[in-house]
């Protein structure tokens, strides 16, 4: 159960870089504000889930596979929503940090 709080964790992480993009890219205020809001949820909720999944996770693995899920799920989101730039050397970089995240899984007894 603590690596299914770790992932809604990380999940979580992904949120707050897209509520500020959205509301950098918005011209309507409302459009700002819940931008800002989405953010700040959350990187409230990504701490949480972060503290609980750490009382059985050791605090190293834990906080490598939230920003891991969190930095993969951002570069995938930038692309898919914002059209970030998907070259090879990009890509390849981000299976190098998949492959960290299912390795620390794998190493956790």
């Amino acid at each position: 159960m603590e690596w299914v709080i770790l992932i809604l964790a990380g999940i979580c992480e992904i949120g707050w870089p897209l509520g500020l993009k959205i509301s950098q890219i918005s011209t309507l205020t409302l459009y700002k504000v819940l931008g800002i809001a989405f953010a700040v949820l959350s990187m409230a909720l990504s701490g949480l889930f972060l503290w609980i999944a750490q009382k059985s996770i050791p605090m190293g693995t834990a906080y490598a596979v939230w920003t891991g899920i969190g930095a993969v799920g951002t570069f995938v989101a930038g692309i898919i929503l914002f059209k970030d730039q998907a070259n090879l050397l990009r890509i390849l970089s981000v299976f190098l940090i998949i492959a960290g995240i299912v390795g620390l899984k794998m190493a956790h007894k």
